[in-house]
């Protein structure tokens, strides 16, 4: 049998993925709990970017207990973002960093 999971999405997500892709990225929507909101591509770059809405008050802008364990697992990169600036400033910072095979 096959889980699906209801992810719940911040407001702003649309338009972050909308800026994301105008400005050469890839973007996939990932979905499982905990897991964070995002995958992009980006100049051979994968980035895991979790979007948070900036203009919800502080307490609604913090990581669920799920996400903070999530985070705290993981072994990679992983980023928090609220405005599609942010997201755009994050995924080009990861870009910078690859280094080519």
């Amino acid at each position: 049998m096959v889980r699906r999971f209801a992810a719940k999405r911040d407001d702003n997500e649309e338009r972050v993925v909308s800026w994301l892709r105008a400005h050469g990225c890839s973007v996939q929507r990932l979905s499982a709990p905990g897991v964070p909101d995002l995958l992009v591509g980006f100049r051979g770059a994968n980035v895991l970017v979790e979007i948070k809405d900036g203009e919800k008050i502080q307490s609604r802008r913090h990581l669920t207990p799920e996400q903070e364990r999530w985070h705290l697992a993981w072994r990679g990169q992983v980023a928090v973002a609220e405005t599609p600036e942010e997201a755009m400033a994050i995924v080009a910072a990861c870009a910078s960093k690859v280094v080519p095979f």
